[in-house]
Order: C-alpha cells, then sequence, then structure tokens
C-alpha cells in the first residue's frame, strides 16, 4: 500500500486509499472533509500517537486494523476471564473444599454431636393400655348387685360409664377411675377406683352417692359431690363439695376438702337455702 505522499498524482493520495477514504471521510472534494482540506483538518498532523498521522504507520489510518485486533483480543480476555471464574464456582460446589461443602460439613458434625433423643412415649405405651370398665363393675364384689342389674346400655352398646387412667398409687399400671351415671340427665350415682395388682384389678376407693363424680388432677384424686336442697331441680343444685385424695400406705386419705354455695338468683330453683355439709371423715 502507498502513502499519501509518494502517490503517482502528487495530491498526496494513493489509488488503493480512495475506498476506505470515502468510507472515513465523506465528500472527496475541496471542501468535504474527504477533501485536501478536509485531510489537513482530520488528518494533517504527522503525531502518530493519535494512530491517524500521514507519517505514521498508514495501515491503521486506511483499514483500522489495529483497533480490530485490540477487540479481539479484549473478547478472548473477558470470555478467558468467564471460564476461570466458572471453573472457580464448579471447584467450590463440587470438589469438596469451597466454603459451600465446609459449612455443610460443620453441619454434619454438629449433627453427629447432638446427642439421640430417646423414642417418644417408650415409657408411656405401658400407659396406653385401656382396660374394660364394665368388665372391671360387674367383677367387683364390693358393688352391690342392685347397681350392676341397673347397669345398662343406654343406646346400643352404650354404657353410662366415664373412664379416665392415670397415676393415684404409684402401681406398675395406671389407674383406673370409673364413673357410673344416669342414662336421661347424666348424674353421677357412683365411682370407683382400682389398681392393679399383680394380674388384676382391685378396688381401692368407691363413692356410692347421688351426683357424684371423681377426677384425676395431678396424681390426686378429687371428688365432687353435688349439694342439693329440698325443691332443687338436677340441672340447677344448691352447692357442691369438692374433696381431694391422696394415697397413703395402701388406702387414700383426704388431703383437702372445700364446699361451694351457688346463687338463688339464677336458674329456676326456690328451694330454701341448704345447710353447709359436714366434712367427710377421712
Amino acid at each position: 500500500m502507498r502513502g499519501l505522499d509518494g502517490g503517482p498524482d502528487g495530491d498526496g493520495r494513493g489509488h488503493e486509499d480512495e475506498e476506505p477514504e470515502a468510507r472515513l471521510g465523506g465528500p472527496t472534494g475541496p471542501s468535504g472533509p474527504g477533501g485536501p482540506g478536509g485531510r489537513r483538518s482530520g488528518f494533517g498532523s504527522s503525531d502518530s500517537s493519535s494512530g491517524f498521522g500521514f507519517g505514521g504507520d498508514d495501515r491503521c489510518a486506511t483499514g483500522r486494523r489495529r483497533p480490530r485486533r485490540t477487540v479481539k483480543a479484549a473478547s478472548v480476555t473477558a470470555t478467558a476471564g468467564l471460564v476461570a471464574v466458572g471453573l472457580s464456582l464448579a471447584a467450590c460446589s463440587t470438589g469438596g473444599t469451597g466454603s459451600r461443602d465446609e459449612g455443610a460439613a460443620r453441619t454434619d458434625e454438629i449433627a453427629a454431636a447432638a446427642p439421640t433423643p430417646s423414642a417418644p412415649g417408650t415409657a408411656g405405651l405401658q400407659y396406653a393400655e385401656r382396660v374394660d370398665p364394665i368388665a372391671l363393675l360387674k367383677a367387683d364384689p364390693k358393688i352391690g348387685q342392685r347397681l350392676k342389674s341397673d347397669l345398662k346400655p343406654c343406646v346400643a352398646d352404650a354404657y353410662p360409664v366415664d373412664a379416665s387412667y392415670g397415676d393415684l398409687t404409684n402401681a406398675s399400671a395406671p389407674d383406673v377411675v370409673v364413673n357410673v351415671m344416669t342414662c336421661g340427665d347424666a348424674v353421677g350415682i357412683g365411682t370407683y377406683v382400682y389398681r392393679k395388682q399383680s394380674d388384676r384389678y382391685e378396688n381401692v376407693f368407691m363413692a356410692e352417692d347421688a351426683a357424684v363424680y371423681a377426677t384425676i388432677d395431678r396424681g390426686d384424686l378429687v371428688v365432687t359431690k353435688q349439694v342439693y336442697a329440698k325443691g332443687d331441680p338436677v340441672a340447677y343444685p344448691s352447692g357442691e363439695d369438692v374433696i381431694t385424695y391422696r394415697w397413703s400406705g395402701n388406702r387414700f386419705t383426704q388431703h383437702d376438702w372445700v364446699h361451694n354455695e351457688y346463687s338463688r338468683a339464677v336458674g329456676d330453683g326456690d328451694g330454701a337455702e341448704p345447710a353447709p355439709s359436714a366434712s367427710p371423715a377421712d
């Protein structure tokens, strides 16, 4: 390729520069940026630092090949950088030495060091044993024959009997509290506590009275008796006695007694005030 100073026409242009010059300049007339005036103003400097001077490498001025090489080199460098980052991330996630694997390893170590809890309910499986309360009542020699005869299902095979299980006597099996009620209004008529001894259950407490009901409260036997005055309807007793028993040696002894009197201003009861009941004997 010829320089502009060595052209045969003496105008400073070579034949091979026409097409590139047209791309760089515009109109090639004297007044256009591609003409002599344009060359003096845009390309007249011989400073090679601009990359477009006539005194420098005119391959850069005509074909701009050097900037293209620079762009290609930058693209290759950026691609190589992305590949390196990708390989680094892959090594962290699969190589076993990255921070992510290290964190997981610490979690595994903590899980391995933690004590294995015992299976829940292992000791309580014994307390999940259920007994037939009807069979207990009918086989109990302490219960009178009249109650046994009156103990009949209310509907189909549903008996008016409630059963509660809990630890009252520190026995090897749960104690059973059985409450017998009437079918019509569900008023208690008897409560019984059975304690397992060897291969059978023994009656260790009983209270046969009108409107009596027993529950288990944190190891205590709590017996509630409704107190009725003359003319009180079943749904509106005048008061109640709440007696707490605890197991002592081989029997239950009274631990606490509370008497509650209900207001006469509510309900349908118009009877006389009931006399306070005496504290039951041990």
